[in-house]
């Protein structure tokens, strides 16, 4: 990926479904003519929507990641390729004798629900699939281990669906809708580390009183109304600034950090159940990469020692320099989009990640271990 197509990964999602803003509309399959990788990924995206049987001008439905990455047929654990058959409908293996199943299962059970969430910009599209595929794979709990099988921190399952509520909330009580219950004991000149912590720690204790699938049923529903907000639809309305978690970020750009917490949080859940959880398509992958790369630059500060910082994914690349911009780059790190993600979602150490290092070892670390330092997840 280069300069030259800035901006147009992050409408193919919007262009598969048929929901380009109609600024948009020309400049994309213009540069969709020239650009190899964009349109091998624009044809995959367009395959998801086709399998998954949504209509043009409607959101992803299902977790359309698999197809997008891995081709255009669910393919189940014993390797038989799903039926697509008439009307629409799937069948398809979902994990052979018993056992988990893999990220085509997943997807399976994804196209055989296939749910339908509103119309979406581009900003939000990533938040729209994560929610669709933590719902799909959901569905598995019962199936596959149960709700109180540990997740990460000292949450299970239930709990890290409770902690999304919370997590949610900051942003949908600032675009007008209501707070969940218990009662919020928050104020506004709590610290945001103490206030995400102690509302989560809230939310979590009333969710441990109510059977899992009113938890789950809560979240969707949250979630379904955040993707139903003005701010979810038009980027006009989502360009206006607010302070979340300690950050100013335009809301556009806070639905993006809900996809990436949720996707996350359903690569949690998946890998304590044995479910593989695959990652977002290219498009969604992209822009949870080019935020976090902004909010490290951020981190770093302009007097940082510049270093030359590479993210792949597939065939497709993108460098930025980061830190003083007056200085002479002294270090290079490439790493994977995907595990720039983990890392920056705190998944990796930066002992752990794999990555390519030249030039001066200690202002690539340094690089790392403020990557890291980001995570709150």
């Amino acid at each position: 990926m280069t300069d030259d197509h800035d901006g147009v990964p992050e409408l193919l999602a919007a262009w598969a479904f048929g929901a380009l803003q109609p600024a948009d509309e020309k400049a994309v399959p213009l540069h969709l003519a020239g650009c190899e990788s964009c349109a091998a990924e624009a044809e995959r995206l367009r395959e998801t929507v086709r399998l998954l049987d949504v209509p043009p001008g409607t959101a992803a439905a299902g977790n359309g990641s698999p197809a997008a990455r891995n081709g255009s047929a669910a393919v189940s654990q014993n390797g038989s390729a799903a039926a697509v058959t008439g009307a629409g409908s799937t069948e398809a293996s979902v994990g052979g004798g018993g056992g988990p199943a893999g990220a085509d299962g997943v997807l399976a059970l994804a196209l055989r629900s296939r749910p339908a969430l509103p119309q979406v910009a581009a900003h939000a599209a990533p938040y729209a699939a994560a929610v669709a595929g933590l719902r799909a794979l959901l569905r598995e709990v019962d199936g596959h281990g149960p709700w109180g099988t540990p997740v990460v921190h000292d949450w299970d399952v239930r709990d890290t669906v409770g902690h999304l509520i919370a997590a949610d909330e900051q942003l949908a009580v600032r675009l007008g809708l209501q707070t969940h219950t218990p009662p919020s004991r928050i104020t506004e000149d709590t610290p945001w580390e103490e206030a995400w912590n102690t509302r989560t720690a809230d939310v979590i204790a009333y969710e441990r009183t109510r059977d899992p699938q009113e938890t789950v049923t809560a979240w969707a529903e949250r979630a379904a109304a955040l993707l139903a907000t003005p701010e979810a639809r038009d980027p006009e309305r989502a360009a206006h600034a607010t302070t979340l978690m300690g950050v100013r970020l335009p809301v556009s750009d806070h639905f993006v950090v809900r996809g990436f917490e949720a996707w996350i949080h359903t690569d949690d859940i998946g890998r304590a159940l044995g479910l593989a959880v695959p990652p977002p398509p290219d498009a969604h992958l992209w822009q949870l990469v080019r935020l976090a790369v902004r909010i490290l630059g951020m981190a770093l500060g302009p007097t940082a020692p510049p270093v030359l910082f590479a993210v792949t994914a597939g065939e497709s690349s993108t460098e930025w320099v980061l830190g003083s911009e007056d200085e002479a780059v002294r270090g290079e790190l490439v790493l994977d989009a995907v595990d720039f993600c983990l890392l920056v979602g705190g998944r990796y150490t930066p002992d752990e990640v794999p990555r390519g290092v030249a030039g001066d070892e200690d202002v690539v670390r340094d690089v790392l271990e403020r990557a890291a330092a980001l995570s709150w997840l």
